[in-house]
Formats: C-alpha cells, structure tokens, sequence
C-alpha cells in the first residue's frame, strides 16, 4: 500500500508548495536528531515526504495513488535526498554529530586532473576543403619542470594540516531554525587536501604546474566548417599538484572566400557569360576551390540571366565521409558595352533578322503573361 505522504506532514491533498515547506520546516525543528536522537526515523519519514511532495513529477504519481519511493526500500530514500533537502535550507555542507547524517568526505587528493583548454584558429575556404595541419599557439599550465609536479622544494615532504589534523575538514557550529546544527566544512587553510607545504616549489610556489606559451601542431580535417571543434587529447592544462593534463579544443573559424559562397557542403559561384555565348550555347572553364582543380562547366542556349548550372561532387567534402557536396554556378550574362562597327553592323541585321518574333519583356495591355509587369499582376491576382 502506497503511503500516505500529505499525513505524514500533515497536510491536506491540495496543500500548495509553500504548505508543504512550512509544515516540513515546522516538524523539521521539532524531530531533528540533534535535538532530539530518539526521533531519528521520524525525521528521515518527514524529509523523505518533503522530497516527494516538493517534487511535481513524484507528486503526481502520489495523487494517481502510487509511491514514487517504493523502489528505495522501507527508509523511502532514493540516492541522497536526504542531503539534498537539508542543502536547501542549511546553504550547503554535510551534518555530523548527533543523529548520524553523514560526516566528512575525507580529505582530497592535492594533485587533481587538468581543466579543458580551448582556442580558437581562422581559415580560409581552401584550408577548410583541403584540411591543413596549423600551429596554434596556447597559453596554458604545464607540469613544473624544477619539483616535477611535486610541489615541494628539494627534498621536502608535505606535512600534516594543523587546522584540521589531517581531515582536509572541519566541523562547525551553524544556526539556523532548527537551532544549533552541526555542519562540515572544507578547511581554509589546506583547502581540503589535509596537508600543507611548509616549504614550497621556488618556481611554481607549491602548485606543481607553471604558466607559458607553447605551440602545437593540429591536424584539420578537410571539410571542417565554422563552429566545429578538433579535440587534442591530453594537450590542455596540467592539473593541480601535476594532474594529468585536460584536452585542448581547437575551434574553427571561417574567413569569406572572394570567390566562392559556402552552403554547408554546396558552393556557390557568379560566372559572366559572354552574350554570343549565353544566346548560342557553348563552355567555360574556372578553377575550383582545391589546388589544380579545373572545372568546366556547360553553357546551355538560350542562357538567361541568373540561371544556375549544378556541377556535381565538386563542393566542399563532408568532414567525415570525404563525400563531396555540389557546385551551384550562377549564370549572369555579360552585355558588351563597347562595340566596334562591325559589331554594331551584326547586332543590327541580327535584329532585322529576328523581327517581331522574339518575345519582348514589356508591359502589354492583352493580360497575356508575356510581359514582366503582366507576370507580376497575374501572380498576385491569385492571392
């Protein structure tokens, strides 16, 4: 049978969240170990029914007539909620004393592994295609080449923490409305580590790892795009004490391509079209983004302005597959503006050939779809 969590705070079913609190608080004070030892199970029955209750998700499968509990066993404790709850209303720590809850962790470890480095590096189109292998310069913690992580200066040992005996904690008297509590600490003076050096690293000053500038080289794929990250294991900051060292991180940046616009894998190209070549038909020749790459691409008759031709696998490559995206070449057609007279002579009987028989984009008063203002008024007819 499910148990019946609103009794035992003693609140009504449709009790509000700040009910619920003021009544765990209420009993809270009255039931805690160090005040009085004899009502221990009470008090770990009442904050368990707080956890529930203050909890949306338990909550409702309380109201639906289930336990949220019933795996935990008969104490109704899932993980630490326990501690968790008390860290709401205390500000952090773990209690000792009276009642049993919990005690000091013991003390850490001085050397502790190296946090994660990240930089950030700019490449041009071609690099990001091709992949490069780039030297970035870090500022960053490596090991301390004089105690070699130790910390100490010469032969000299660590020692034993005076303030907390070794602990790497102590205990302290906290007061709140439950009264005086008991509470555990980190120590300041070792900041939990329960030892001391009384006679540190003259480089590193009792740290073990020391600051510079250092190059490495990173390996980039082909086919990196802005905002993605190379990882170089092992190559970031030196912990603590001579911890092993945490990753570096290498972020790419992309610099604008003069000639190319990337879509994620597709590139995007402006080709001029000659104006014989655009009415006739014919091919042209450009330089792709990798090194000696020669791209022809067909030029079909009849080519009008801002057409685009798709040249196949010859984008950017996917960083993992190597699989290469599209070419998107837009057509613009070159109008000469300087002609020769015999120039002027061809484009005049041309004209005179051609006649009345080529459509002209012009505005017409049939409501036929042949002009540009007739094509934009039957478009928003419809809407």
């Amino acid at each position: 049978m499910a148990r019946d969590y609103y009794g035992i705070l003693g609140v009504r079913p449709g009790a509000d969240a700040q009910e619920i609190k003021r009544a765990y608080r209420k009993l809270a004070r009255e039931l805690h170990p160090d005040l009085n030892p004899e009502e221990e199970d009470r008090f770990k029955e009442v904050t368990a029914a707080y956890e529930v209750l203050s909890d949306p998700e338990k909550r409702r499968i309380v109201d639906a007539g289930g336990d949220p509990l019933a795996s935990a066993g008969s104490g109704g404790f899932a993980g630490g909620g326990l501690g968790d709850i008390f860290e709401q209303f205390f500000g952090g720590g773990s209690f000792g004393g009276g009642g049993g809850f919990g005690g000091g962790r013991g003390p850490r470890s001085r050397v502790q592994p190296g946090e994660p480095a990240l930089v950030h590096t700019t490449l041009d189109l071609h690099e990001c295609a091709a992949g490069v292998n780039k030297e970035i310069t870090v500022d960053t913690a490596i090991l301390c080449d004089v105690c070699a992580g130790a910390g100490t200066n010469g032969d000299s040992s660590p020692v034993a923490c005076e303030t907390c005996h070794g602990a790497g904690e102590i205990q302290a008297v906290q007061r709140s409305f439950l009264g005086q509590v008991m509470t555990v600490r980190q120590c300041p003076t070792c900041m939990g580590t329960g030892e001391v050096i009384p006679d540190p690293c003259h480089k590193c000053g009792g740290d073990g790892r020391v600051r510079t500038r250092r190059t490495v080289t990173v390996k980039i794929p082909a086919g990196v795009e802005a905002g993605m990250r190379v990882r170089l294991s092992g190559q970031g900051e030196v912990g603590p004490g001579g911890g092993a060292a945490g990753d570096l991180y290498v972020e790419i940046k992309e610099r604008r391509h003069e000639v190319f616009v990337r879509d994620q894998t597709d590139l995007h190209v402006t080709v001029n079209v000659p104006f014989a070549d655009a009415a006739l038909g014919g091919a042209l020749r450009i330089d792709g983004i990798l090194d000696d790459e020669q791209i022809d691409i067909t030029i079909p008759s009849g080519t009008q302005p801002g057409q685009i031709v798709t040249i196949r696998g010859h984008g950017m490559p996917h960083v993992n597959s190597g699989v290469r995206g599209d070419l998107h070449a837009h057509l613009e057609v070159s109008v000469p503006t300087k002609l020769d007279s015999r120039a002027v002579e061809l484009l005049q009987q041309y004209r005179e050939h051609i006649g009345d028989s080529i459509e002209l984009a012009s505005a017409t008063s049939t409501g036929t779809s042949s002009g540009l203002f007739s094509r934009l008024r039957n478009a928003f007819a419809g809407r």
